[in-house]
């Protein structure tokens, strides 16, 4: 797909392309109406890893609340913290 202006951004990386498309108008740049809906079904999401210290009973029931659904802990965490997440972004 070609911009209007006939200029294509390129960017260096992820963070450099956001901050583009955060002050741009896409409209300005994209002609939308030759684009085409495509699917990514094997795009995985960007991840970081970060510390967080939790009490050692937490960590201890949800290694047990882990354990009976047969999930390591750290994706059972992944799983409420996005819930929670939703939850709260529906209010």
């Amino acid at each position: 797909m070609k911009s209007k202006s006939g200029k294509k951004p390129k960017f260096r990386d992820e963070n450099e392309e956001r901050k583009f498309w955060a002050a741009h108008d896409s409209t300005e740049l994209v002609d939308w109406k030759k684009a085409r809906r495509v699917t990514f079904s094997n795009l995985k999401p960007s991840v970081k890893t970060i510390s967080i210290r939790l009490p050692q009973s937490m960590l201890e029931e949800l290694k047990l609340l882990a354990n009976k659904r047969d999930v390591p802990y750290q994706s059972l965490l992944k799983i409420f913290l996005a819930e929670k997440i939703k939850e709260e972004l529906r209010v």
